[in-house]
């Protein structure tokens, strides 16, 4: 009995059926289909075995995926990986620059407001005070020594190489200073007076130029000196301009020697007339600008 029924429910997969279609309103056959619930099974499958396939292709080969939930682009997490990259580069760029701003502004001035001189801060005025209560006594063996040198230097024409600093030999190597203006010296270079430039005076709307090729590394406005110019030079020189009426150079441009890069005037607060506060600075340390270049 069980065997019968089973041949009847396969026999019946395969009876054929007639699927027609009728026009409402005049009962006319338009379409009729033979059917069997074997095809309609197979056919059923088969579409949605298509369906699966589309659906698998759309999402592993095409952009739609994006648009389903859970899914990213492919190449997003690599373009966040390079920009974290690119990121993680300027950050160690700017660490650099800020450490190398910051040291040479102190080797501009310890203060940091780019002083020449014409002015000194209350700390410093308080620790001059200071020193000027101490007193030094001159050692016998002192003033022997003192003596003996500046008798064997008195008629010496040429210093001894050997003598020379090393920061100073290297220093005299480089030739080519150029005269950053024409004009009249008002103020000599005195390190004792923090006075670590010179003043030269000139006519007005004189180009200044550059005496050495080499970066501007700083070019800006502040309330003492007005427009200010800093270019770095190879062989660790620095040359700083001060006073200045307008910059024509910016940071980050090269330069040449002779090149002109500001125009003199009284920028500042400190400035007492037209003229430019020249400074030359080597292995960060002040040096008379005289000693190298002919003014």
């Amino acid at each position: 009995m069980p065997r019968q029924l089973n041949e009847k429910w396969y026999h019946k997969l395969r009876l054929k059926y007639r699927l027609v279609i009728f026009d409402d309103a005049t009962y006319e056959e338009k379409f009729s289909f033979k059917l069997s619930a074997y095809n309609v099974f197979i056919f059923l499958t088969s579409l949605s075995v298509l369906l699966i396939f589309i659906t698998a292709y759309i999402i592993a080969f095409t952009s739609l995926r994006e648009y389903i939930p859970g899914y990213s682009n492919v190449g997003l997490s690599k373009r966040v990986y390079k920009m974290q990259r690119t990121a993680d580069s300027l950050e160690n760029v700017l660490r650099q620059n800020d450490i190398y701003f910051n040291n040479l502004k102190r080797i501009i001035d310890n203060t940091g407001n780019f002083s020449d001189g014409e002015n000194h801060s209350a700390s410093t005025n308080a620790n001059t005070r200071l020193s000027d209560t101490i007193k030094l006594k001159k050692s016998p063996e002192d003033s022997m020594l003192r003596l003996e040198f500046e008798s064997a230097e008195r008629y010496n024409l040429q210093i001894e190489p050997s003598l020379t600093p090393e920061s100073r030999k290297k220093a005299m190597a480089v030739t080519g200073f150029f005269l950053p203006v024409k004009g009249l010296i008002t103020n000599d270079f005195d390190a004792l007076k923090r006075h670590y430039g010179i003043d030269i005076v000139a006519n007005s709307n004189e180009a200044i130029k550059s005496t050495l090729s080499g970066t501007v590394v700083y070019a800006d406005w502040t309330l003492e000196k007005g427009y200010v110019i800093g270019v770095q030079h190879a062989g660790n020189f620095f040359s700083l301009y001060k006073h200045n009426s307008a910059l024509l150079k910016k940071e980050g441009d090269l330069v040449k020697a002779g090149e002109p890069i500001a125009i003199i005037g009284q920028s500042g607060e400190l400035s007492t007339g037209p003229h430019l506060h020249f400074e030359l600075w080597f292995n960060g340390t002040p040096i008379n600008p005289k000693d190298y270049i002919s003014f």
